[in-house]
Formats: structure tokens, C-alpha cells, sequence
């Protein structure tokens, strides 16, 4: 029984570590689907340089 009581305490002290040091850049909000789905468009590939003729 001691032992959940340890495990538990452990688990909250590091979710309120993460919490302080995130501050208020944490989004507890979940999957984000359609227009407020933040999506970086992926770098364009550079061409091979040298390519053979």
C-alpha cells in the first residue's frame, strides 16, 4: 500500500515540475483536426548537384 502512496507523490511532484517549467505553454487541449491544426510545411528537397548527363 506504501508503495502507490510513494508512486503517486512521485508522479505529482514531476507533473508539477513540468507544469512550472512550462508555465503557460502547455496546450492540454488534445488532437487538433482542421483549421486549428498548426502543420510546418516541410523544407523543399535541394537538387542533386552533379547530376549525370
Amino acid at each position: 500500500m506504501w508503495k502507490i502512496v510513494v508512486g503517486f507523490v512521485v508522479f505529482a511532484a514531476i507533473a508539477l515540475f513540468v507544469i512550472m517549467k512550462a508555465g503557460d505553454q502547455v496546450d492540454m487541449s488534445g488532437e487538433k483536426h482542421g483549421v486549428d491544426a498548426v502543420h510546418a510545411p516541410e523544407p523543399a528537397a535541394a537538387p542533386a548537384s552533379g547530376a549525370s548527363q
